[in-house]
């Protein structure tokens, strides 16, 4: 018994300075670690996105601290060999691929849309039925702030493998709307009055390309013209371009002359309804129709 307790001391005395030893290189790696992310992450937000360097940094530290922690079990433990270490480790990698398939996946897609880059923080988009701003982009998730002030946060995977509509990428966008007027009216004459309201009372729009009108229905009771112009593509832009659009081509309408009527529903009626009209036939309080007695 005596010599069991004395070779075990013998044992955490021999590993004593090692685990000391090792316990120094995970703090060292854990500081060098932190530094590194705060070194690479001002230096790579001076050409690219925060949300690529903040993430890049981040993969850097981690693999340093990793490489640390693996330096430290190689010292406390003599005769594991890095090789063996490495190859268990793709083994538990292969493991935890099939455990963590979800988490794996947003994080490889979080990967591509950070190097690919198709869209940045502030840009503007639609993933799906969910529209807004783009707040960040991380490991994990795309956050976006709802035009009407919510936080949405969306797997990675599903916007990697979404149809993405960039409405901020380019300088301007079109916008439309349509109005009827009345068959009575000059369709010529409408479209001339509704490009000057655009082009002289809307100072938001873009001159180029200039506002335009074209006739693109003929409806039941009016002749539908799409009204047409460019603005500035960020939401409040647009809804501002479009009030002010609608308001002045109604006005130069309304001052024009030219009847915008609502639209005209006509009904048919049956026989039976016809005659308790005339005077013929008279409905019951059960919905039917009886002849009036002569």
């Amino acid at each position: 018994m005596g010599t069991k307790a004395s070779d075990l001391l013998d044992a955490l005395l021999d590993a004593g300075p090692r685990v000391l030893v090792a316990l120094t290189v995970v703090v060292v790696g854990y500081l060098v670690s932190r530094g590194l992310r705060w070194v690479l992450f001002r230096l790579l937000r001076v050409r690219r996105t925060p949300s690529f360097a903040a993430v890049m940094s981040k993969l850097a530290g981690w693999l340093l601290l990793s490489l640390a922690v693996m330096a430290a079990l190689v010292v406390v433990f003599p005769s594991v060999k890095p090789v063996n270490m490495l190859a268990g480790l793709g083994f538990f990698s292969v493991a935890a691929g099939f455990a963590f398939q979800d988490i794996l996946e947003n994080l490889l897609s979080g990967l591509l849309l950070i190097l690919r880059q198709p869209f940045r923080s502030g840009d503007q988009i639609s993933v799906g039925e969910v529209s807004g701003t783009v707040q960040a982009i991380t490991i994990r998730e795309t956050r976006l702030k709802t035009f009407d002030g919510q936080l949405v946060l969306i797997p990675n995977r599903d916007v990697y493998k979404a149809v993405i509509t960039v409405r901020t990428h380019f300088p301007s966008r079109r916008m439309a709307f349509v109005v009827g007027i009345a068959y009575e009216n000059d369709t010529a004459e409408a479209c001339r009055v509704i490009r000057t309201a655009l082009t002289e009372q809307v100072p938001r729009l873009e001159d180029t390309p200039q506002p335009d009108a074209v006739v693109t229905q003929l409806g039941v009771s009016t002749v539908d013209i799409e009204a047409r112009f460019w603005c500035g593509p960020d939401q409040h832009d647009v809804v501002l371009a479009v009030d002010a659009a609608i308001r002045a081509v109604k006005t130069a309408l309304d001052d024009a002359g030219i009847e915008m009527p609502a639209d005209i529903i006509a009904l048919q009626a049956t026989p039976s309804l016809r005659a308790a009209i005339s005077g013929e036939a008279e409905v019951t309080p059960g919905g039917g129709v009886r002849a009036t007695p002569a």
